[in-house]
């Protein structure tokens, strides 16, 4: 028992804690609050964020931000017994946002934010430091919002800024773990530990396979299309008229899951209406016309073995430590032993095909079959890079990797941009209790997603893979496999496998990766691109994804008939990349222990509460720390970013402009790659300005935390 002085020496180590930093949002504020035209039990409220939030590149694109929310059950016959309030973030396109396409992007991980998608890949702005060391925003050249109005979604639930309750909570960026609220833990920087407001981190109160998270994202879009008619494309001018939407769905990553079940439970809801007339008259129809997904992982057990192939031969002769072909050859052998891998996969599918087929995640018995053969036998030829040093999203860089820049997340961390959104939590951009929620189910190898793609492209849907050549966690060697596959299982599509490999002309300059494209369906090796393509290489992915949803040429952007149309050239795509050097890490506190977060070194004196802490970045010393720019000026919340309606050329002859896409009557004979486009690359463009769009598009992306 402890005596009076232990108590009193306890009571005094507690009182003399360093004080917790507090990080509440305040109350959040809406314009708008109203019940959903399509089920009146479920609510929409959102505003338009202050001027400068988020700059554009013209002043009068509008902007909403907002939550829908489910109430419990509106999932049903999914057992959701707990509230989803999805938060959503809207721009208008640059030109015609009355026609323009309507673009959803949705993150992967899966439990990771859209919002990354936003401020780091083709979002309208992007997060840069100003002359006093704070955040604020640019426009981007390059976002999407170029040619269509863009709907960001977090989910599933307690993703990002989506939440299910709002709750108070102790955040300890060190392990990026939550607890009620405390003190600091002893010798910890008081930076370190945050008391705030988040979802409540309740694994059950969250999806925990893709056919939740897509169900969830069916009654949203029923919602807010319902609610935002102006940008349905299914609505037009003064016709009270409805007509199917036309949609797009653009997946990144874990979205190669996403997309295609996705798909299917809205074309599945679709044939409903067409059944059951109250559901024709309670319902929107969503009519698909394009997938596409960027880095996606499809089919785990057809793209597991390009794993070890891509190891040991890519474009860029980057090997892990002592990695051979015999070594490959021991990876191959294992993968496919009795027991192994690949094995356990087909086990697993056998039992959800069985007992679990409409993938609520609810049988105990399938659940831990699956987790089992992914943790334990699947997990592990993924890991191949790790001793290297290298980062599984770009094998160029050493990990951590430094890029995409973290800066959106302290920005979005600031009140005044919590208050200019309305969100009442704080944010975060990843959530291991969703990525946990999936792997207890194993929802990573539950299916194979080859057939349902074959269905959409048998309907006469697009469908566009698109991989970047330095990734190694959902590399392009497998994602190749993705696209042979998927033709092989129809026969209108039996000599896609014979269509050569065409340059991507991205301009009259540069060649930007190559693309095997037979009628609708495309296959696209982007050069020097990691995981993020559209970070790495915005130029380039502009121009894919604006010729896929306008149905044209990916090489060129020329008008085709894509029942004739196939492209011809090599047979594979063989050119190298060069290394290039990797960058030095940044070690963010609120990204320590991330991909993108902290080296060994640096966590070392951070648990040793070593070092200084300069906008989110943790210093060794105070010399180590380089004041911005004094020039550099950007958009705050109530503060509009300075207009950028041409963007200069780095060469100095004359500037582009910020709409328009282009398209090619040449192949350039140089540039041709083995460059990094994360700023501005130029030629002189043969622009087609004004371009009436008649497909609405709901894209679907990201980062698969993998890990």
């Amino acid at each position: 028992m402890p005596q009076p002085f232990q108590l009193l020496a306890l009571a005094f180590a507690i009182l003399t804690r360093p004080f917790v930093h507090a990080q509440f949002p305040p109350p959040a504020q809406y314009t708008t609050a109203l019940a959903s035209n399509i089920d009146p039990a479920v609510t929409i409220k959102y505003r338009e964020p202050d001027a400068g939030t988020c700059s554009t590149v013209y002043g009068s694109q509008r902007q909403y931000t907002g939550y829908i929310t489910l109430p419990p059950f509106t999932l049903a016959p999914i057992q959701q017994n707990y509230t989803i309030n999805t938060f959503f973030w809207f721009i208008e396109a640059r030109r015609n946002p009355d026609t323009a396409p309507l673009t959803v992007w949705l993150n992967g991980g899966p439990g990771s934010s859209s919002l990354f998608g936003l401020f780091t890949e083709n979002g309208p702005c992007e997060v840069i430091q100003t002359s006093d060391g704070s955040y604020g925003t640019q426009s981007r050249l390059w976002g999407w919002d170029r040619i269509s109005n863009m709907l960001y979604i977090d989910q599933p639930d307690q993703v990002g800024l989506s939440y299910d309750v709002a709750t108070d909570q102790s955040y300890n960026l060190v392990n990026q773990s939550f607890s009620p609220p405390a003190s600091v833990p002893i010798g910890q920087p008081t930076w370190s530990f945050l008391n705030g407001t988040f979802s409540s981190n309740n694994p059950d109160a969250t999806a925990n396979t893709t056919q939740i998270a897509a169900s969830a994202v069916w009654h949203f879009l029923q919602t807010w299309l319902s609610t935002f008619p102006t940008y349905n494309p299914g609505i037009r001018g003064n016709s009270s008229a409805v007509v199917a939407t036309g949609v797009n769905l653009f997946t990144e990553s874990y979205g190669g899951l996403y997309a295609p079940i996705f798909a299917d439970l809205f074309e599945a809801k679709n044939a409903l209406r067409e059944a059951d007339p109250v559901a024709a008259n309670t319902s929107l129809e969503i009519k698909l016309t394009s997938v596409g997904i960027v880095n996606g992982i499809v089919d785990f057990k057809l793209q597991a073995p390009y794993y070890a192939t891509y190891a040991y031969n890519n474009t860029y002769g980057i090997r892990p430590n002592s990695y051979d072909q015999n070594q490959m050859n021991t990876v191959l052998t294992d993968l496919n032993a009795p027991g192994g891998c690949l094995d356990q996969i087909t086990q697993c599918q056998a039992l959800v095909s069985t007992l679990d087929p409409a993938g609520d995640g609810d049988v105990p018995a399938v659940n831990a079959k699956c987790s089992s053969a992914y943790s334990t036998s699947c997990q592990s030829v993924q890991r191949l890079f790790d001793a290297s040093g290298r980062s599984v999203y770009d094998i160029r860089q050493k990990s951590p990797d430094p890029f995409p820049s973290q800066a959106y997340v302290e920005y979005l961390n600031t009140a005044q941009v919590q208050a200019a959104i309305g969100t009442p939590i704080n944010f975060t951009s990843s959530t291991m209790i969703t990525y946990n929620s999936f792997a207890s189910t194993g929802d990573q190898i539950r299916t194979s997603q080859i057939a349902a793609l074959s269905r959409l492209l048998s309907q006469g849907i697009h469908v566009a893979l698109l991989y970047g050549d330095a990734d190694f966690i959902c590399n392009w060697q497998g994602g190749e496999a993705v696209s042979f596959a998927l033709a092989s299982l129809l026969p209108t599509y039996a000599n896609f496998s014979s269509a050569g490999y065409a340059d991507i002309v991205v301009n009259d300059s540069y060649v930007g990766g190559t693309v095997r494209q037979f009628g609708n369906l495309s296959f696209s090796r982007i050069y020097d691109a990691g995981h993020f393509v559209p970070a790495y290489q915005p130029e380039t992915a502009f121009q894919v994804f604006a010729r896929i949803i306008s149905g044209t040429a990916v090489s060129t952007g020329e008008i085709i008939d894509p029942s004739v149309y196939n492209t011809s050239g090599s047979a594979t795509s063989t050119k190298s990349n060069k290394q290039g050097s990797s960058k030095p890490s940044i070690c963010w506190i609120r990204n320590i222990p991330g991909p993108q977060g902290c080296t060994n070194s640096q966590k070392n004196g951070i648990l040793g509460n070593s070092g200084v802490v300069y906008n989110g970045i943790w210093y060794a010393s105070a010399e180590d720390y380089t004041p911005p720019s004094p020039s550099v000026t950007a958009g705050k919340p109530g503060i509009p970013g300075p207009n950028r309606t041409s963007f200069s050329k780095v060469n100095g002859s004359p500037s582009v402009a910020p709409t328009g896409v282009y398209v090619a009557t040449s192949t350039p004979r140089h540039s041709m790659g083995n460059k990094m486009d994360k700023s501005l690359r130029f030629g002189a463009y043969a622009w087609v300005v004004g371009l009436v769009w008649h497909a609405s598009v709901v894209a679907f992306g990201m980062d698969l935390a993998f890990t």
